[in-house]
């Protein structure tokens, strides 16, 4: 797991710019604390930060091709999780190796198939390879979008970077944001592609970029497809258990601590039990795998239901991890953590964006920092719920029912920073437009019935967009405390799978994921196997609540942050005893504070 960025003018001299390529990379420190390096030719920028998981000793980037005059140049970020059976066949091949690093398999895959290697990559990885000889650059993004890959116009070619503020060293870049930005960031849709930065895009998931003479173009390499599915439903349930565990077998390898997020759900609890297993086949029936849940100090006693959240994990996680026999650690924040305004800075500066979920980010940021003391890789249960149809908008007649997005009837402007009506940026058009294009990209199969064709909606919603903001927020948060996280249910063939599947199978005991419960039965406990959907936890705290509506009131004293937010239906929520604050104004007033370090941070130029 690293950093990578570069650019490629063909009306310049990158030999020239050296120190432009030193602070590109310097910003990218912290998703790679172990190592920096650059490269420059002719045509060509190429920076690297590495966190030393696979080979610390022979994967140093940029790696090139040859050390005296290479004709290939790659810099690559993420893992590759079937990089032995590919270097057994490029090894078939004639292709010698020196290291034992999944980023030479990359590297001689290049050379052996082209653009074409994407195809061979199983894993979550970005990367960029520059040819010297062809002068062409290609950018490759993993299919669910794992890892990020960002991309801006200079002169003569294009910069990239694997978070924009990386962008934002080049002296062609700048961040600037206008109404469109507004609309991307604001209208919780999740588009991939534009961002809230004027000028940047992001590279697609399951797509490519290539860069010549001639030009960019860009393609999808995979995308989800609607197959037939004539599995019954034990030969479905077993094959989900296959999918499953082999997903998480292949994300156990690393030569450096290795852990599992563990928080009493179904999702992570299946998982740390595959992995559980499997490490105590590879190490020894006494290996323990070390699990994290995250906790606050106020949970026990102060626990609410909201429109996210059922119950309270600890007890569960707990449960799960002596079932499991892990070593399990359960960190516990302090409300005035949460609200550390340094705490709060960094987890902005982080995501390069106004938007987030205020102290469920902060939180999140702070369990990797304490789990990076310990681990430098953690696996997580992301993408179960969009996979399995986890989410209460998959079962609520009323969500099947919204020509919305579906997540719109829980995080829509309840939730949402409400933005000052004088901008005019009809957010309500941009949703209905993105909400058509949205749905005419679903592929359906013929004969399917309307139910089936709704539900395929739901899911393909749920995948190629909300699944895609919880990935970069796992990604920066924890790349910010130079940890990798892992996530198996992304993987491509599981979630392929998962989406030929009948929605009369994933819900065949009239439940959410049900054929997650059926695969993981006897790898975890009843409670946690038959536990209803719980969100990631929030504080319950009045203190907390007190003190975020007191960094509210001083980020309305700002000029810009005015100039954006609606104050009429903010003070509303400034106003509320901290006790009786409820969830969606809490997340308004989350917004406001964000948005204020967000602009103090980046300066970015407004064009409204």
């Amino acid at each position: 797991m690293c950093g990578i960025t570069g650019w490629v003018s063909f009306h310049s001299d990158a030999r020239a710019q050296a120190p432009v390529i030193e602070a590109m990379t310097a910003e990218l420190a912290r998703r790679g604390p172990d190592a920096t390096g650059v490269w420059l030719g002719e045509r060509a920028a190429i920076g690297h930060r590495r966190l030393a998981v696979i080979d610390p000793d022979g994967g140093a980037q940029p790696m090139t091709d040859r050390p005296h005059e290479p004709t290939t140049v790659l810099s690559h970020s993420g893992e590759i999780y079937n990089h032995h059976e590919l270097r057994a066949e490029l090894r078939a091949r004639g292709h010698r190796f020196h290291t034992r690093s999944d980023t030479e398999v990359v590297l001689r895959a290049h050379a052996e198939w082209g653009e074409g290697l994407a195809d061979h990559l199983e894993g979550m990885f970005a990367f960029a390879v520059w040819d010297e000889r062809a002068r062409r650059l290609l950018l490759v993004r993993d299919r669910l979008g794992v890892k990020p890959l960002f991309w801006a116009a200079v002169d003569g070619g294009l910069a990239f970077a694997s978070e924009p503020k990386a962008l934002f060293q080049h002296p062609e870049i700048r961040p600037r944001v206008d109404a469109d930005g507004l609309r991307e960031a604001y209208s919780l849709l999740f588009n991939t592609g534009p961002t809230v930065w004027s000028g940047v895009r992001e590279v697609e998931p399951g797509g490519l970029l290539v860069l010549d003479r001639d030009g960019i173009r860009e393609r999808r390499y995979w995308q989800l497809e609607a197959g037939p599915h004539e599995d019954d439903r034990d030969a479905t349930v077993e094959r989900i258990g296959e999918l499953v565990g082999a997903a998480a077998r292949a994300q156990l390898e690393a030569d450096v601590p290795l852990c599992s997020l563990l928080s009493g759900g179904i999702d992570s609890t299946v998982l740390t039990a595959l992995l559980a297993d499997e490490l105590r086949l590879r190490e020894g029936p006494d290996a323990r795998i070390r699990s994290y849940a995250v906790d606050y100090s106020d949970q026990a006693e102060r626990f609410t239901g909201d429109v996210l959240r059922t119950g309270h994990d600890t007890p569960y996680a707990t449960e799960a991890g002596a079932f499991i026999g892990t070593d399990h650690n359960t960190v516990v924040l302090d409300p005035r953590a949460l609200l550390d305004p340094e705490h709060r800075r960094a987890v902005v500066v982080a995501r390069d964006s106004p938007i987030g979920v205020g102290d469920m980010d902060t939180s999140l940021y702070l369990l990797f920092g304490e789990i990076r003391r310990h681990s430098t890789v953690a696996l997580s249960g992301e993408a179960a719920d969009e996979v399995f149809g986890g989410y209460p908008w998959f079962h609520n007649p009323r969500a099947l029912a919204a020509v919305t997005f579906p997540w719109l009837l829980v995080t829509g402007d309840e939730a949402a920073m409400p933005l000052n009506p004088e901008l005019d940026l009809r957010i309500g058009e941009f949703r209905d437009d993105t909400y058509r294009t949205a749905l005419a990209a679903v592929p359906h199969l013929d004969g399917e019935t309307p139910a089936e064709h709704r539900q395929r909606e739901m899911q393909h919603l749920s995948l190629t967009r909300w699944l895609r903001q919880l990935l970069h927020r796992k990604d920066r948060l924890s790349m910010a405390q130079g940890l990798e996280v892992r996530v198996p249910y992304c993987d491509h063939r599981l979630v392929q799978y998962a989406f030929d599947t009948p929605w009369a199978l994933k819900s065949f005991d009239g439940r959410e994921k049900s054929l997650l419960r059926a695969a993981g039965a006897g790898l975890a406990p009843d409670s946690v196997l038959h536990r209803p959907k719980n969100h990631y936890p929030a504080t319950h705290h009045p203190d907390y609540n007190r003190g975020l509506q007191d960094l509210a009131r001083d980020a309305l004293t700002v000029d810009r942050v005015r100039a954006l937010a609606d104050e009429s239906r903010v003070k509303p929520c400034l106003d509320t005893p901290p006790e009786h604050l409820e969830w969606g104004h809490r997340l308004r007033l989350e917004r406001v504070v964000d948005l204020a370090l967000w602009l103090d941070h980046h300066q970015p130029e407004l064009a409204l």
